[in-house]
């Protein structure tokens, strides 16, 4: 449709950079950014990515500090135009804020869906009281303004609702109705109901029989409806009265597809089946008047149940079931009457019904109305003329009988309507006395469809009067406005719609006036009327005759341009009641319908003047015009956002379009006559202050400071009011460019000295880079220099060298030849000697040989003889000595003996040890049958003789005798003298048997601890003699292979020597196997010194993340053999490693590496480790051997399952101490870091506002920790119960803090902790469960009670929903203190005195009822157990690591390569 040009001029500067609106053919306005500025064009990018150059004057200023979600009064707009407007209720929309203000005018766009919390009961309660603006928009704030200016000023006010169908007028009206019920609304008599409560359930029958499905509405209202409320002096609803315009009667006989007949029809359809058949109705498809359109069924909607509610609501405003049987009778009959079907009769120009089925449902209407069958059928097919002195019938064809039938029905309908309405009315009651009232219009809006009849037309021009009647008001308003800030406004200019209304409705000429004249005429057609109106108007402005149009006219309306079809025109402008219908039903037996139709005067009966619906219409519209100018009205527009009545689709060119239907951009167009913008001084003077920072600091007035700025800016025409300043239209884009020049200088400084700043940066990096390459290269020269003299010196050295070398070689040949001549010389002389000498030597050896061959022969004839028959001996005995070996290396049977005895001393040595720790159960037996004896003894004391009991003390006279006891003659210090001495006979004698059992004690517990140190000794000897065992063992089997090893044939060949060694063999092995165990602890020692140094220094980490650390102890300990030793000191000195390893108790990072470390220790150490067997049956020497073979061959896994002796079990159960108090130690230092951070959030509530940074510095703290976690691969499980225990620890202080602190328990801070638990949140979604896991669930406690600090009307809260659904977790106590301890800072209330009376209650039965039973527990003991760790690895985690270090330099670790 074309648009009125109703905009305001664009803006008058635009700048580079400005952000700017310009037309869209697909979403009507779309913004952009000004790229190039060549006059008069611009060149823009749009937001979709295009470029286009486009005129400036065709664009217009978009905020650039819009908010987020819009404002709620269009007035705070910067810029009121069109796209501002659209954007502004766009971005309410899309945040299910569907209300938005326009001064004091409420624009509602239809949601489509259910918004929970907008209609309750505490809604209403919430803006009673509250002043137009003050809450946000609402349908209850402009009831209640109405209300409060009704009951202060006495004046009637009037509420307009408009919008197209399907926009939420009848919606609208119900809310506006209620808030006025809920206001003026009075308790009603006993057995009847309140005015308002018949008024509000009045709605579903007239929207029964009055609304209907149409292409935009599925329940529209297809009449227009004004509801007075009365109201009494003390503002109360005294009465009411409905009045309704137009109703929309051709709808009764036809449909258009896809739209529906009024609801009614249907509901009587699918009525029950007793209901069906009384009236003789069944499937709406088989009834004319309902299947022209193929549109039956409502989705979401039960037409039987709507048939019972209608039926319930008829009863509720009166209607007796005699009346709606009635109604229904009627209505069925109508039915009828549509299938009833005319065909030509006998007579010329005749008809009568075409076949029985006509003929059936003709005499079904006939038995529904109550009235002649005949009589009907003539009151369709004949027509009676009255003419002067006589009446003519004249027969109908069968098309104007069916027009008969068709007038008959919308007749009876019409009627039915009419006496609906006045039931409800007379139901109701009106107030004749009361003096003022609120009307509640529900109109329809203006339309404008493809085939515009003349329904659309009287739609029309009812819309054209109230638009002139809303643009007077708002102008209006703008007057008190201008007048309220005390401003100039003489000279704005206002334009009225009155030539439209002209055009219309004026006499004799206008189109109204003319069509009252056609239908006067019998010969009149649409054709002569049409031609009428062009010849009438053809220079009207706002008439126009279509291109290619015969008989339609359009009118320019001012929301837009509208083609009227002229067809229909005459036929529906005519109202008259065909005298025969008025006759026949008026005689009907049906006390109803007769009621419906009252008996005519005859000289009205005999008229045939029509009556005219414009005429009626435009006299009622003149009666609600004039109740409306008596009233202060008050106007709500309804807007549809899409035609597809679905929830969250914004159309634009379909808002936009019914914005200015509904008259909401003339009413901006208005405002933008005078003064659109208007910003209070402080906001005008924040945005702009940039123009001027220096003046503005300086001063403090901030009228003068807008003063100032406006001056500045070089603006004309603006207005100072008194707590505004008014800007012309485009004075405020004028300043927006201005502001965006000065930002954009602003901006070329920064840019400038950020450009300087980097550009010296990067000086400063090239001469930081330049001055060490300088410095190598003068380096480089400087060397080559030293090095050429360095040459050049040893070039010196090696000539002198050279020289000195051949001068020495030279003397040394001369010398040598001087030295080999005089050795020559002295040589011969020597020579000459020694040959001499050598002659003399020869002669005395030859004498001495001989003189020894002649003694030496005999001798040795003599030594042979003897070494042989020593051989022989030898030989013998040492063969002996060989059988004796082999047969007791063979037979093991002595060994088995030893070993046999050796075992059954250990079980000697074990009898005796239970004998002595039975001796000891006797000895504490005994020892409590004595107590026991001493206890009786003093039960029994009391009873001895006083004789008996001091007989010892009195033979040594310590104690007297009694007969030597003085009789005084008083009887009462006799008396007293005599209990006295009794007295010290009982303490002697307790003192006696208190010394025997203290001895008695002292003897068992000698015995006691005589039996101890024998134990002690048993297992002392035990222990030796196992080792004993072992050493005899070895001994054995170094026999055995000294045995096997040595041969036969040496043992003849051995000397006397020999011999003694022999016999000397037991003690050497001895000696060389304690020797050799000595060097072994001394290596072991070593290699142990070497482990614990290098573990002792961070190894990190294998590919899978586990420790190597782990793997260098756990490979070292099992290649030793350690876990099956008996005795070892190598866990003693891990575990002091360990201790000193962490104590340093702060850094958490080293902490968390030995954790981790010490984790998977304690989980390889659980895999491999199996219990013992059992005491005394020690494994064999085979079976040893055989299990550590099977031990150094399990596979390519480094777990071995070894059997473990009591040293690595201990050692086990101390390592598992070690991981528990690591990770306390840790989860305390991260308790201690965020204890200072919780300190500051709890001290939060004290700042105005409350800081942020406090969560941020929380989330930062866990981060670090568990990015040290990561960083030492810690056991996932091991973290997530640490992040559990910081998460208690959180939920406690916080929890604590909210019941001991008031200022922390209220509405703001409980609004900043559920902020900071949202981060919290997040950062743990974030994290993944496998670190954090469910930790969030720690803090259910604080989070429930701040969910009841910021919930809202807290008043409203009951004891169950405070108890089971918003804080079950808490006690009784601590609902009692939550509830207490509230402070009220927001105005949401407190909970009744009800529930704290009823937590009173509790508390005193409860057991708990001490002072502090309220506050949380931090509990500090070790959540996990080495199960846990167990079963968060795995074996083939360890599978492939390789060690790293100065350990595999060393030969004895070489293992940890295997």
């Amino acid at each position: 449709m074309p648009e009125k040009g109703n905009r305001k001029s664009a803006p008058s500067k635009v700048v580079v950079g400005s952000e700017v609106w310009l037309e869209d053919p697909e979403v009507a306005w779309i913004d952009a950014d000004v790229l190039e500025i060549n006059e008069p064009n611009i060149k823009v990018k749009c937001s979709n990515g295009k470029e286009l150059e486009i005129n400036a004057s065709n664009v217009y200023p978009k905020d650039p500090e819009f908010p987020k979600n819009g404002v709620d009064d269009m007035t705070k707009l910067a810029y009121l135009h069109e796209p501002g407007v659209l954007q502004n209720l766009k971005s309410r929309y899309c945040c299910d804020e569907i209300y938005t203000y326009t001064g004091n005018i409420l624009i509602a766009v239809n949601p489509f869906k259910r918004i929970p919390q907008l209609y309750e009961k505490d809604i209403m309660a919430k803006y009673k009281g509250a002043s137009l603006g003050e809450l946000s928009p609402h349908p209850y704030a402009i009831a209640h303004a109405a209300y409060k200016q009704m009951v202060n000023e006495k004046i009637s006010q009037s509420i307009l609702v408009s919008g197209e169908s399907g926009a939420g007028k009848t919606e609208s009206t119900k809310n506006l109705m209620q808030y006025l019920a809920f206001m003026g609304g009075r308790p009603s008599e006993e057995g009847r109901r309140s005015v308002e409560q018949q008024v509000l359930e009045s709605n579903p029958v007239l929207e029964a029989f009055g609304n209907a499905k149409t292409v935009r509405n599925n329940n529209s209202s297809r009449f227009g409806k004004f509801v007075e409320i009365q109201f009494n002096e003390l503002g109360r609803i005294s009465g009411a009265a409905i009045r309704t315009y137009l109703l929309e009667r051709s709808r009764v006989c036809q449909v258009s597809d896809p739209e529906r007949n009024y609801h009614c029809f249907y509901m009587l359809c699918s009525a029950p089946p007793e209901e069906s058949q009384k009236f003789k109705v069944g499937d709406p498809k088989t009834f004319h008047y309902l299947n022209q359109s193929n549109f039956f069924k409502l989705s979401g909607v039960d037409e039987s149940e709507e048939y019972l509610a209608t039926r319930k609501a008829m009863d509720v405003v009166g209607i007796s079931s005699d009346e709606q049987d009635a109604i229904f009778r009627v209505v069925a009959a109508i039915l009828h009457l549509g299938n009833i079907e005319f065909t030509k009769g006998s007579e010329p120009d005749s008809s009568q019904p075409k076949d029985d089925q006509s003929r059936f449902h003709l005499t079904t209407a006939a038995e529904l109305f109550m009235c002649d069958k005949t009589a009907l059928e003539d009151s369709f097919t004949n027509r009676v003329i009255v003419t002067r002195g006589e009446s003519i019938k004249k027969c109908l064809d069968p098309t104007a009988a069916a027009i008969s039938r068709d007038a008959f029905a919308k007749i009876v309908y019409s009627k039915l309507f009419d006496w609906l309405v006045n039931k409800i009315n007379n139901s109701i009651g009106q107030d004749s006395d009361s003096k003022f009232f609120i009307g509640v219009l529900d109109i329809y809006g203006f339309e404008s469809f493809k085939t515009n009849s003349f329904e659309q037309f009287c739609i029309n021009l009812t819309n054209e009067k109230l638009q002139q009647h809303f643009n007077q008001h708002v102008f209006k308003m703008e007057q008190e406005e201008y007048t309220r800030e005390e401003i100039n406004w003489s000279y704005i200019k206002f334009e009225d719609n009155q030539d439209i209304l002209d055009l219309i409705e004026k006499k004799p000429g206008g189109i109204l006036a003319l069509l009252d004249e056609a239908c006067m005429f019998p010969r009149s057609t649409h054709e002569t009327f049409a031609e009428k109106l062009y010849q009438t108007f053809k220079d009207h402005k706002r008439f126009a005759k279509p291109k290619l149009a015969k008989t339609d006219f359009t009118i320019c309306h001012y929301a837009g341009d509208v083609t009227y079809q002229s067809e229909f025109f005459l036929d529906k402008n005519k109202d008259y009641v065909v005298s025969e219908h008025q006759a026949l039903l008026n005689a009907s037996k049906c006390s109803f319908v007769a009621h419906l139709f009252p008996p005519v005067a005859e000289e009205a009966a005999k008229s045939s003047k029509f009556s005219s619906i414009g005429l009626m219409f435009k006299q009622q519209l003149q009666a609600l015009l004039e109740t409306l100018s008596h009233t202060e009205p008050h106007y709500v527009r309804c807007v549809k956002p899409n035609n597809l009545l679905k929830p969250d689709i914004f159309e634009n060119q379909n808002i936009l379009q019914q914005l200015r239907c509904g008259g909401v951009m003339e009413a901006i167009r208005i405002s933008t006559a005078g003064f659109p913008t208007r910003k209070s001084f402080s906001d005008f003077v924040e945005r702009f202050k940039i123009l001027a920072p220096d003046a503005v600091k300086k001063c403090d007035d901030e009228i003068k400071c807008a003063k100032m700025l406006l001056e500045k800016a070089k603006l004309e025409g603006y207005q100072i009011g008194k707590t505004k300043v008014f800007l012309r239209a485009g004075q405020m884009a004028e300043l927006d460019a201005y502001r965006t020049q000065v930002l954009g200088i602003s901006a070329s400084k920064i840019q400038t000295k950020y450009r300087s700043y980097t550009a010296h940066k990067k000086y400063i990096l090239l001469r930081n880079a330049a001055l060490p390459i300088q410095t190598i290269c003068r380096g480089e020269v400087a060397r080559a220099h030293f090095q050429h003299r360095r040459k050049v010196a040893a070039t010196v050295a090696i000539q002198k060298s050279t020289r000195m070398f051949l001068k020495a070689k030279a003397y040394r040949s001369l010398c040598d030849s001087a030295i080999r001549i005089q050795s020559s010389i002295r040589g011969l002389s020597a020579t000459s000697k020694y040959l001499q000498a050598r002659l003399a030597d020869a002669a005395i050896v030859l004498q001495a040989q001989c003189r020894k061959d002649l003694v030496h022969l005999p001798y040795l004839k003599t030594q042979k003889a003897a070494l042989t028959t020593q051989s022989v001996c030898r030989a013998l005995f040492a063969q002996g000595e060989l059988n004796k070996l082999r047969l007791a290396a063979k037979d093991t049977g002595v060994l088995k003996d030893a070993k046999t005895k050796l075992e059954q001393e250990l079980k000697d040595l074990a009898s005796q040890l239970e004998q002595e720790k039975q001796a000891r159960a006797d000895m504490e037996e005994a020892k409590n049958q004595e107590i026991a004896k001493l206890q009786s003894f003093l039960n029994e004391i009391t009873q001895y003789p006083i004789r008996e009991d001091g007989a010892a003390e009195i033979e040594i006279g310590q104690l007297p005798k009694p007969e030597e006891i003085p009789i005084t003659g008083n009887e009462t210090i006799d008396k007293l003298t005599a209990e006295n001495v009794k007295l010290k006979y009982m303490a002697s004698a307790l003192q006696r048997k208190f010394d025997e059992a203290h001895k008695l004690c002292e003897e068992r517990s000698q015995q006691a601890r005589d039996a101890e140190s024998m134990v002690i000794e048993l297992k002392t000897s035990m222990q030796s003699l196992q080792e004993k065992l072992c050493d005899i063992e070895c001994e054995d089997l170094i026999l055995r292979q000294q045995v096997m090893m040595q041969p036969s044939g040496s043992m003849m060949s051995q000397d006397q020597e020999n011999g003694q060694q022999e016999s000397q063999g037991a003690g050497q092995v001895k000696r060389y196997n304690s020797g050799s165990r000595r060097s072994m602890n001394e290596k072991q020692n070593e290699q142990v010194e070497a482990l614990l140094g290098a573990v002792k220094k961070e190894l990190g980490f294998s590919s899978h993340g586990k420790p190597i650390a782990t793997f260098i102890i756990y490979k070292s300990l099992l290649h030793w053999k350690l876990f099956e030793a008996e005795r070892t000191s190598v866990f003693d000195r891990v575990i002091q490693m360990i201790g000193s390893a962490i104590e340093k108790e702060h850094d958490n990072r080293h902490l968390s590496y030995w954790l981790s470390t010490t984790s998977t220790l304690v989980f390889l150490l659980h895999k491999s480790l199996c219990p013992a067997p059992q005491k005394g049956s020690s494994p064999s020497l085979f079976g040893r051997m055989t299990q550590g073979f099977k031990s150094s061959s399990f596979g390519d896994s480094i777990v071995r399952h070894v059997e473990a002796k009591y040293p690595a079990l201990l050692f086990k159960q101390q390592l598992t101490a070690y991981v528990e108090k690591i990770y306390a130690i840790i989860r305390d230092n991260l308790k201690k870091d965020l204890a200072p951070l919780l300190s500051a959030c709890i001290e939060a509530p004290n700042h105005s506002p409350p800081p942020s940074g406090h969560w941020e510095s929380i989330i930062q703290c866990l981060n670090g920790m568990l990015n040290v976690f990561k960083e030492c691969h810690v056991p996932p499980v091991l973290v997530q119960k640490i992040f559990t225990e910081a998460f208690s620890y959180i939920n406690v202080r916080l929890f604590n803090s909210l019941l001991q602190h008031q200022e922390c328990c209220t509405f703001k801070n409980g609004e900043y902790l559920n902020s900071g638990f949202a981060e919290l949140e997040q950062w743990c979604s974030k994290t993944t469960t496998e670190f954090v896991g469910s930790s969030m669930e720690e803090l259910q406690h604080t989070k429930q009670a701040v969910g009841f600090l910021i919930i809202p009307q807290k008043s409203k809260i009951g004891y169950d929903e405070l108890t089971t659904k918003l804080c079950p977790v808490l006690s009784v106590q601590q609902h009692h203190r939550l509830c207490t301890f509230y402070s009220d800072d927001n105005n949401c209330g407190t909970v009744t005195p009800e529930v704290i009376s009823n937590l009173k209650v509790l508390m005193k039965s409860a057991a708990d009822t001490e002072s502090k039973a309220y506050l949380l527990k931090d509990n500090s003991s070790v959540p996990f157990s080495t199960e846990d760790i167990n079963h968060s690895l795995h074996e083939r985690d360890f599978a492939d690591m390789k060690p790293s270090g100065e350990l595999l330099e060393n030969p004895d670790f070489q293992f940890l390569l295997e």
